[in-house]
């Protein structure tokens, strides 16, 4: 199966590297490209696009207006979308996944990384970069009260219809691991986790595993560490 990406950024240079080094690629293909988030929305529907690479700042509309019409969009529920930073202190890198991101990546990433992280997202198997993005959802969320925006107990509350197994794969997950890895440190198969995953992205409401990490620090189940 091809995976069909669409280039958000507003740098046309950018856009032509990216779409060299994506459509050299046998299993991917690029299907269009925008220069702001109102054309990535637009073309992410026309287009069939698996996985839009979002640039979070660009003119008129940006990235993380255009991840959260994308994520409110029901016709545009298969969509992923990876945000692309230079990993800076930035309070919209949180919003966005809030916002229904899959992860980022940093544009100055090798060119391995960003291919894996299209098709890491297009399986929705894992999060982008998780040290990077478990650090940053961290160090965001350690600076003020989860609770503090009105939807902390309302998340916390939802905690209490997953089993006591469904938590324990949710703090895996929040940490950044795989399904094979939490597979071996629950002492349990692949398709196990991947099923306790599943269920618990349903009763949570989450689109994906990236914003089962954000609940899981929202609702106090995780605690970030401050270093």
């Amino acid at each position: 199966m091809t995976i069909r990406v669409l280039l958000a950024d507003d740098q046309a240079l950018l856009r032509s590297a990216f779409r060299v080094l994506v459509d050299s690629e046998p299993d991917m293909e690029v299907v269009g490209e925008a220069s702001d988030g109102a054309e990535a929305v637009r073309l992410a529907g026309e287009r069939g696009a698996d996985v839009v690479l979002m640039d979070i700042r660009m003119p008129g509309t940006d990235g993380l207006a255009a991840t959260r019409m994308i994520s409110a969009d029901p016709a545009l529920a298969r969509v992923r979308v990876v945000i692309l930073t230079t990993f800076e202190v930035d309070d919209y890198v949180v919003q966005s996944l809030r916002a229904g991101a899959s992860g980022f990546l940093g544009k100055g990433s090798e060119p391995e990384e960003l291919l894996s992280a299209i098709r890491v997202a297009a399986g929705g198997e894992a999060l982008l970069s998780p040290t990077a993005t478990k650090g940053l959802i961290a160090r965001f969320l350690a600076q003020g009260d989860p609770a503090d925006d009105g939807r902390g107990p309302a998340r916390s509350a939802r905690l209490s219809a997953l089993t006591v197994r469904e938590r324990e794969v949710l703090v895996q997950v929040a940490g950044g691991h795989s399904n094979d890895e939490i597979a071996e440190r629950l002492e349990v198969s692949p398709l196990t986790v991947k099923t306790h995953v599943n269920r618990a992205m349903a009763k949570l409401g989450a689109r994906d595993r990236a914003q089962l990490v954000v609940i899981a620090y929202e609702s106090g189940l995780v605690r970030p560490r401050v270093e």
